[in-house]
């Protein structure tokens, strides 16, 4: 019996990367887990990962698992996903909003339908699928939001500055600001209920199939790369964490990381 041994999550983004193997922890420790992307089975999309490799491995360990086909950008499979975890798996007691999408275009060329599809995706989707679970959470005083976030959404250092002209950065890290910022407000209306809203980064890059697509691996030194697993755990420490005391967060995975060991040590 594993420590969220009864409690329901949903993961999204969660056919590979960041999204499945936070799905793996969590499932390892007990929980039910409804997974959630747009790719159903191998060969669905250019990518390696699909939900149905993520439930049949978490199933074949021993963990339960559902995948939901869903595309976060419709209003009615945001809808759908929350009905339909909570009739096959219960009321949610964790949600993980990890799905991403990006497109890195200077402004004075962004595209604008790239620009409201990174909106609904990575703010609104988020924002509605909180307020979807934040009524089974309030009525019965409990429950855990993690958002992902990215580096991205500091603010550039400068002037100078030392980023490359038209790196195109700029629309995903208003959206990952968006996020950070929802995050605390949330927090703080919630507080009271006894839920947790925190918001964490990878301390470095993850080698996710989206960051090698899009070549980001070759600005980031190898010293700075960071295994999945990181964020893995920092997720599950924020997921099982106290929520009078572990709230509010922006943080970095190994930040988190670091700061449960040393508690640990100082016990």
């Amino acid at each position: 019996m594993g420590e969220l041994s009864g409690k329901v999550a949903v993961v999204t983004g969660a056919s590979r990367g960041i999204g499945a193997a936070v799905a793996e922890r969590l499932a390892g420790a007990g929980a039910a887990v409804a997974v959630t992307a747009r790719t159903e089975k191998e060969g669905d999309h250019p990518f390696a990962g699909s939900l149905a490799t993520v439930v049949g491995g978490i199933t074949e360990n021993g963990g339960t698992a559902i995948p939901i086909v869903a595309d976060l950008a419709v209003q009615a499979d945001r809808k759908r996903i929350i009905e339909t975890a909570t009739e096959e798996l219960g009321p949610i007691d964790i949600l993980v909003n990890n799905a991403a999408i990006t497109y890195f275009e200077p402004v004075i060329g962004f595209d604008e339908k790239h620009f409201r599809l990174m909106f609904e995706v990575q703010v609104r989707a988020p924002f509605e699928l909180a307020q979807l679970v934040l009524g089974q959470m309030v009525e019965r005083k409990s429950g855990w939001i993690v958002n992902i976030s990215s580096g991205a959404g500091r603010h550039p250092q400068g002037p100078p500055y030392a980023g490359r002209r038209g790196g195109g950065g700029t629309v995903y890290g208003m959206c990952k600001a968006a996020l950070e910022r929802f995050t605390t407000g949330l927090a703080s209306e919630v507080y009271a209920d006894g839920i947790a809203v925190n918001v964490v980064s990878p301390s470095g890059l993850v080698l996710t199939p989206g960051v090698l697509h899009h070549r980001l691996d070759q600005f980031t030194p190898p010293e700075h790369h960071e295994p999945v697993e990181v964020m893995a755990e920092a997720v599950y420490v924020l997921a099982t964490g106290d929520p009078a005391t572990l709230t509010g967060k922006i943080t970095y995975a190994k930040q988190i990381l670091d700061e449960v060991e040393k508690k640990a040590d100082s016990a």
